[in-house]
């Protein structure tokens, strides 16, 4: 048992297998200064704090804390790779023990403040870190690792540990990676592999271990970083820092929580300006999924519909399993962007063609058939009587010749085809082997996309070893489904970032004159009553019904008069939700004595059931139209969020919402729109005009402002429903709840 100050670290280390240690530095990238405008209106930051990790990757000096060469200690494994690694980075590697004068041979030095040289990288093998950073900070350490388990993913305890250990952290000026982390940003990378690579982020190491894998058969990664904890760094930091790095091509991560939603979406920004995809396995779909996400690494997982709808805006691309992650981000960092979004599939059976397009039409990808002069160029080597419209099947004799990579060429040579996909079901060679070779002959010949999905479950075959998958070119899948997500993957995101524009670029950055006007209405802590919250949405120039609020049936009754017959009467107060519910409102009233009588049904059953009322809302009937609803919610990773849908009673039976977090334009407003299974009620449907969706956009995009400048104060926001009216005539605010923070 060592001291208090370096006590023991227990782990599993493993042996890298391959050779490298990272890329060379690129230039430093440094963060933001955090002046004004770097600020929205709500005083969060607009740009996304990049710290310079070149050190962190590629150190010039590391000391290892709690180094050990005595047998059968967990450390001496560790202390051994890391001078491994140390070695093939170049890096001069000090030994910190406070009792061994040598580790392997090497000068060891008592503590930190001994080392004969300031160090880039402290690893730290103890029990308890939280000593050491003081010393770390004393000697102007730039990065620290910590190993150790214990925090915040064991309950409240290990939290308040965590917590003190960030505070030090942040107090010392040195970035800290873990705790509860693990030693694969130090593996071996093959340096023989060429093209652009995958950067890897996972907060469970394990999980990232079949996309490090890939190497195995020629997929390029540059990076490992397992964030563990993340008391400091953490996902956000390195998808920022990859983003910028000339040799990746694609970010992969394996994400169990994230620490700051503001910070998620500012590194994904970055990514997409820069055009580098995010590709994802978020962990938390479910109940169970989010609380075992939860216990490991003790963070919030996030309303999983606002984190999916989240990375969507920003163009993070969310896979399910480690096999989607592996096969997605491996054709995203390598393919070329595409030419054309059609895709063909090619079979030398018509069973598998006529399978493989209806599973990829299904999923969204556009099989366009292909032109008559283009059918009847193909048939000069394919059987008149078999189809190449697309899916094109050339009925396997063919491809054992020279017209295999005829077939291939004319198909490729399509101005419409962007994709050639060509599952191969089983080998059957030598006829599978001169397909494999033609395809990869193909591909090296072109700039578009030539996928192949090799089905046979043994995959030792020469074809498939040697010939695919020593392919740069070609993408080579083990499965249909995986083919179909990576292909869609790939053309949405050059879709993606062809018209992206960064939200955050024309986020407001000070209040609208509507901010004070809607500020004098809120009330701490209270639910507003409709009247007040319609106030409220008057303030930000969202239109609601002609309406008075009344306190007498006389008053009722000329207010009718005013707004004019026939009208609707709404109790009114704080507090007071689902009025229907309780008979509080009443409808199509068409005469003074119905106003009359309403006034006081409305008072009695209020009375009765010991609700304060403000008064009676008179409120003009509106009634042709779609029934939609628009609302502001606060999440606990991301803060306000904006949702859409079908209003009325269909929005808690149906639950057809979409959601976006704010900043974001008119085009995320149209998109929300799209994702709605409801969205053809707005177009008009049995004889029904077509209503005004641009008034809706304008709702949203009012709403949204509302929600930025409101920022907590506003807990939440529902407008339900807002009728949309017939196209050119606007939407209305028939019903508002809104309760302050």
């Amino acid at each position: 048992m060592l001291g208090s100050t370096y006590g023991t670290f227990t782990t599993d280390p493993r042996r890298a297998r391959v050779v490298a240690c990272g890329e060379a530095p690129a230039p430093a990238v440094h963060g933001h200064a955090g002046t004004a405008d770097d600020l929205d209106v709500s005083g969060r930051p607009l740009h996304a704090d990049i710290p310079d990790l070149d050190r962190f990757f590629r150190p010039e000096s590391v000391a290892v804390v709690g180094a050990s060469d005595a047998e059968g200690r967990p450390n001496t494994g560790i202390t051994r790779q890391l001078m491994d690694w140390a070695e093939r980075c170049g890096a001069r590697l000090h030994p910190v023990h406070p009792t061994r004068q040598t580790v392997f041979g090497t000068p060891c030095f008592p503590s930190v403040a001994d080392l004969p040289e300031q160090v880039d990288l402290a690893v730290l093998l103890v029990s308890d870190p939280l000593p050491v950073i003081e010393e770390l900070a004393e000697s102007k350490v730039k990065f620290a690792v910590a190993f150790a388990s214990g925090f915040a993913e064991t309950g409240e305890e290990g939290a308040a540990a965590q917590a003190r250990l960030a505070a030090a952290v942040e107090r010392s000026g040195l970035r800290l990676l873990g705790p509860n982390t693990n030693l694969n940003a130090f593996e071996k990378f093959r340096d023989d592999l060429e093209g652009p690579a995958i950067a890897l982020i996972t907060q469970s190491g394990h999980q990232g271990r079949p996309v490090f894998t890939m190497q195995e058969i020629g997929v390029r990664l540059s990076h490992w970083a397992p964030t563990g904890n993340e008391a400091d760094l953490e996902t956000s930091d390195f998808i920022s820092y990859f983003a910028e790095r000339p040799e990746v091509g694609a970010i992969a991560c394996y994400v169990e929580g994230l620490k700051d939603g503001r910070s998620f979406l500012l590194a994904a920004d970055r990514a997409a300006q820069r055009g580098v995809p995010v590709v994802a396995v978020k962990v938390g779909r479910t109940e169970t999924g989010a609380r075992m996400a939860a216990s490991h690494t003790g963070k919030l997982t996030g309303a999983d519909t606002v984190v999916d709808a989240a990375m969507r805006q920003y163009g993070v691309i969310r896979v399910d399993g480690l096999d989607e992650l592996q096969d997605t981000s491996a054709l995203l960092a390598r393919a070329r962007p595409p030419q054309a979004e059609g895709v063909v599939v090619y079979s030398i059976s018509g069973g598998t063609g006529a399978h493989f397009s209806d599973l990829a039409t299904e999923a969204g990808l556009r099989l366009p058939p292909l032109s008559d002069a283009k059918q009847a160029e193909l048939h000069q080597w394919i059987p008149d009587y078999l189809n190449v419209a697309n899916p094109v099947d050339n009925g396997g004799h063919p491809v054992g010749d020279w017209r295999g990579r005829k077939i291939i060429d004319a198909i490729l040579d399509d101005p419409e085809v962007g994709v050639l996909i060509c599952p191969i079901t089983g080998p059957f060679p030598p006829m599978s082997d001169k397909l494999a070779q033609d395809l990869v002959d193909a591909a090296e010949q072109t700039d578009k996309l030539v996928c192949v999905v090799w089905g046979s479950p043994v995959g030792t075959e020469e074809a498939y070893r040697t010939t695919l998958l020593g392919s740069s070119r070609v993408a080579t899948f083990r499965t249909f489904a995986n083919c179909i997500t990576a292909v869609r993957a790939y053309l949405d995101h050059h879709r993606f970032t062809t018209r992206y524009r960064s939200p955050f670029a024309e986020a407001p950055r000070t209040a609208s004159p509507s901010f004070r006007k809607a500020q004098a209405l809120m009330r701490s802590g209270q639910q507003l009553s409709e009247h007040a919250a319609k106030q409220l949405l008057r303030a930000y120039g969202i239109r609601v019904p002609r309406e008075q609020l009344v306190t007498s049936a006389a008053a009722a009754v000329r207010a009718a008069g005013l707004v004019g017959y026939p009208v609707v009467m709404k109790a009114s107060g704080a507090r007071l939700a689902h009025k229907s519910d309780l008979g509080l409102v009443k409808v199509g009233l068409t005469s003074a004595s119905q106003v009359r009588d309403a006034y006081r049904d409305l008072t009695d059953i209020a009375r009765y059931e010991g609700i304060a009322l403000d008064g009676v809302l008179v409120c003009q009937m509106v009634e042709r139209g779609v029934e939609m609803v628009v609302g502001v919610t606060q999440d606990e990773l991301f803060g306000p969020t904006v949702t859409v849908g079908l209003g009325g009673v269909l929005v808690e039976v149906l639950r057809d919402v979409a959601v976006r977090v704010p900043p974001f334009g008119e085009d995320q407003a149209l998109a929300m729109l799209s994702e709605l299974r409801g969205r053809p009620l707005l177009d008009g449907v049995r004889g029904g005009p077509p209503v005004d969706v641009d008034a809706l956009v304008e709702v949203v995009l009012r709403v949204q402002r509302m929600a930025l400048e409101l920022g907590d104060e506003l807990a939440e926001l529902d407008i339900n429903p807002l009728m949309v009216l017939p196209r050119g005539q606007g939407a209305v605010a028939l019903d508002a709840l809104a309760v302050c923070r």
